[in-house]
């Protein structure tokens, strides 16, 4: 009740705490963002906002075309499997990409926000810290899980080999490094609870900014 009042509450609207929710891949990041949504925080997704912004965006498809050729779009949608055989063994033109594709999906994430009239308005994506975004947050929440559980739970959601997994967190920052640049970490290692972890971790934002 102390959570719902807060994110509810129109006194907290002039400043709203922005929540960034973060961790490699496979960690349970939507797990958490689930969990703010039952709370009626609203959460953008930033991997599932980029998807549509990189098919949708004139800016973004001409960027990528120009950068990687005409053959990386099937009509209208990305051929998501050829560019990442493009870039995910290539640090230079994974970088490419990012120049790319993080400006817009950042300032569409700055442009919900500001439409959002909560209390509490959250954010969940992979590369906070690796993109430079992590500044326009007020909190950070790291969400934390033991590679070899992170590598079963990848190969068995997206079907794919766990070198394949191994290949795709090279690409992030080390996921210890990652939980120390965070304010709160949300261990998800199947055997504590998150929905408690992250109760605790919202009364304990509450009442910093009460005071």
């Amino acid at each position: 009740m102390i959570i719902q009042n807060f994110v509810n509450n129109s006194l907290n609207l002039i400043n709203p705490i922005k929540i960034g929710i973060t961790g490699g891949i496979g960690s349970g990041k939507s797990v958490v963002s689930k969990i703010l949504e039952t709370y009626e925080i609203p959460v953008y997704n930033a991997d599932k906002e980029a998807r549509i912004i990189i098919d949708t965006n004139e800016k973004v498809r001409e960027g990528l075309i120009n950068a990687f050729g005409e053959e990386v779009y099937i009509k209208e949608t990305l051929n998501r499997a050829l560019l990442s055989k493009i870039v995910f063994n290539n640090p230079e033109k994974l970088k490419i990409l990012n120049s790319i594709t993080h400006p817009v999906v950042i300032s569409e994430g700055e442009k919900w926000f500001n439409l959002q009239n909560k209390g509490i308005v959250a954010k969940e994506a992979a590369i906070f810290f690796e993109s430079g975004s992590a500044g326009n947050l007020d909190v950070m929440i790291g969400v934390y899980a033991p590679e070899s559980i992170r590598i079963n739970r990848v190969v068995n959601r997206d079907r794919i080999s766990a070198d394949e997994v191994r290949s795709r967190m090279k690409n992030q920052i080390n996921e210890e490094i990652k939980m120390r640049l965070c304010d709160y970490v949300v261990i998800n290692d199947d055997k504590q609870l998150v929905s408690v972890q992250v109760e605790n971790i919202l009364k304990l934002i509450i009442e910093k900014n009460e005071h």
